[in-house]
């Protein structure tokens, strides 16, 4: 017998606020496959209102709702049977998080979760990456937010450790990221990769993705240390504008990315990885595996069909 679901995940983040659409089909008792079916990104910077002023902006506020509206069309639209929303570094640290999220539920019924940074790497982990590298390896996970970065140590196919970070690009962009953040960093890495002969990287987030993408390699293929370097330098060489033009970048991704890929490398060289898998997962994904996976998570279509 065939299952065939949709679901929806929507990732509200620092930089960008995501909607993944995505179909869960499992036949008898075989393993259930996700498949993405709709990516919508919207660019609301929410981090440079939060990090800055300590508040979002009236502005972003409507600039939200317009995008919620726009969301919970699509979700209706596909048919999903449960949706979750997580907001986190940006609205979990602003003053008037709680109101914005009273603000969105009352104009368009979307409810939003306000996570916290174990929260986020809960999730994350949920999207299974032993299917992209092999259980028998051990790797560390970054992934790189405008906020904050998360990252999971796995080996054998289990979760070690997993941390939290406030090094987020678009708080590197705005220099609001102290030396002392990247040494705490550094010491974390170094000591829980410590005990591993041997380390690979998984990166998550838009940034590493572009690069990937750019690249060239096929899906399941890593990237090297070395192609890293190389192209991080690619990007300090030209200017933001050249990197809209040359590298046809959009523009709220031509100024983070050098940022994210300072933190990609920095992990890979403090865990000694010589190696970065990118298999395009992230956030949502994990959202949409923990609902298929437990019927309490998310929230039913259903509370959407009034409004």
């Amino acid at each position: 017998m065939m299952l065939m679901e949709k679901y929806g995940g929507i990732d509200i983040g620092s930089n960008a606020i995501r909607l993944l659409v995505a179909t869960v089909t499992k036949l008898d008792d075989k393993p259930a496959r996700f498949k993405k079916t709709s990516l919508v990104r919207v660019p609301i910077r929410l981090g440079a209102d939060v990090f800055l002023n300590g508040a979002i902006s009236a502005l972003s506020i409507d600039r939200m709702i317009d995008a919620m509206s726009a969301y919970r069309l699509l979700l209706k639209n596909h048919n999903v049977v449960r949706y979750r929303a997580c907001a986190t570094s940006a609205m979990r640290e602003a003053s008037n998080g709680l109101e914005v999220v009273k603000r969105i539920k009352e104009a368009t019924g979307i409810e939003i979760e306000i996570i916290d940074g174990e929260i986020e790497a809960d999730i994350i982990a949920a999207t299974d990456f032993g299917n992209f590298i092999g259980t028998e390896k051990t790797f560390l996970y970054v992934d790189v937010g405008g906020g904050s970065t998360e990252f999971t140590l796995y080996s054998q196919g289990q979760v070690i450790v997993s941390r939290s970070f406030k090094l987020g690009t678009v708080r590197i962009l705005n220099d609001m990221v102290r030396e002392s953040m990247w040494e705490e960093v550094k010491a974390w890495i170094t000591e829980v990769t410590a005990p591993y002969d041997k380390i690979n990287v998984i990166g998550s987030g838009g940034n590493i993705n572009s690069i990937y993408t750019k690249s060239g390699k096929k899906i399941g293929k890593p990237l090297s240390y070395f192609f890293l370097v190389n192209y991080f330098e690619l990007l300090k060489s030209l200017t933001y504008h050249e990197r809209i033009y040359e590298l046809e970048m959009n523009p709220d991704r031509a100024d983070v990315i050098i940022p994210a890929t300072k933190i990609y490398l920095s992990a890979m060289k403090w865990s000694r990885a010589k190696n970065i898998y990118v298999p395009k997962i992230g956030l949502a994904d994990g959202m949409v595996k923990r609902m298929f996976q437990d019927p309490t998570q998310g929230h039913s279509i259903d509370t959407l069909l009034n409004y």
